[in-house]
């Protein structure tokens, strides 16, 4: 997997009280003793894990030059992320995020927009382009948010020049300028939640009710993209693909949850996990769901203990049908 995305930390705060924080509102709640990771490094790091130890990971990326940075790149590099590709932006700090959590394990991100990850343009793509020739018609290209659009777009384009399987994500605000680009006709995967799919399709949000958004969402990529694929999260409620032909709904598992973050990139990692092993996309999205569900039982973003034994111990005595495909994944080393 060849991926460029976000590279940094963060903090988790604790809210008190489920209901929306208001815009005028201040309210109270602690701070978590938990590490907080960005989107590239999370999904890097729980492919790594829940693939075989054959199964190369290439990072492209930048961070600052301080002690954060200097951190995640040990543990980058501990998790056997292949780091040739990841600089050192001078006078830029490494990236971080403050992730806010309600106590019933929801919550979002703000993210700072100047940090060594706003760095990362098309220049870094293309001076990893032997990675891609080297490894023609058979690699994954991930493109995750926090660098910016251009560099995910250069590294699209390789993607397309070299034969490979091609999988993005977009924030809700950045959906537009994403159409704008035609990025969507590179990719073969989008994975999204249900507030970005809502975004892309041009329609109000509702959680209550996320099958007409995602339906609305078919129906418009189906335009720009008939042979693009879609994976769509929608917390506890579970989760969707569709596979271009077929719409495919894996419920969650009910569990005590410790937080929400990083959930949606353990599930999209899953997924690139179970496709890379010869999975098709509904047994990879049950792989997802699981690895998703594990996600949330730590408080970490990353799982200390992500992998599919961890795994294979989460589904033990837990309701559901898995593909008989899946249950030898998940049974196999690592």
């Amino acid at each position: 997997m060849i991926c460029t995305g976000g590279i940094g930390s963060g903090s988790l705060f604790l809210l008190n009280g489920n209901h929306n924080l208001g815009r005028e509102e201040s309210r109270g709640g602690k701070y978590l003793d938990a590490r907080d990771y960005c989107k590239m490094h999370i999904i890097a790091h729980n492919v790594k894990k829940l693939s075989d130890p054959g199964f190369h990971v290439y990072a492209i990326g930048k961070v600052g030059n301080d002690a954060t940075g200097r951190d995640i790149l040990r543990e980058m590099k501990e998790a056997e992320i292949d780091l040739t590709y990841v600089g050192i932006s001078p006078g830029d700090r490494t990236l971080f995020a403050f992730c806010f959590l309600y106590p019933d394990g929801t919550g979002g991100n703000l993210t700072a927009d100047e940090s060594a990850c706003s760095k990362v343009g098309e220049a870094d793509i293309l001076a990893a382009e032997e990675i891609f020739r080297r490894n023609e018609g058979r690699f994954i290209a991930l493109a995750a948010p926090e660098v910016p659009l251009t560099a995910r777009q250069a590294l699209l384009r390789l993607s397309q020049k070299y034969g490979g399987f091609s999988v993005a994500s977009f924030t809700a605000g950045e959906m537009r300028e994403v159409e704008k680009l035609d990025m969507l006709s590179m990719i073969q995967l989008l994975a999204v939640n249900i507030d970005e799919a809502a975004m892309l399709a041009g329609v109000d949000i509702n959680r209550n009710e996320p099958l007409p958004i995602i339906e609305k969402l078919i129906a418009r990529i189906k335009k720009s993209n008939p042979q693009m694929c879609l994976s769509v999260t929608a917390g506890k409620t579970g989760s969707w693909t569709w596979d271009g032909g077929a719409l495919n709904f894996v419920p969650a598992l009910s569990l005590d949850v410790k937080s929400s973050a990083g959930a949606g990139d353990a599930h999209i990692s899953g997924i690139i996990s179970g496709l890379n092993a010869g999975l098709d996309l509904s047994q990879a999205q049950q792989l997802g769901n699981l690895a998703g569900a594990l996600a949330v039982t730590s408080q970490h973003t990353i799982h200390p203990e992500m992998g599919r034994r961890k795994i294979a111990e989460l589904i033990h005595g837990q309701p559901g049908a898995y593909a008989d495909n899946v249950l030898r994944f998940i049974s196999g080393s690592s």
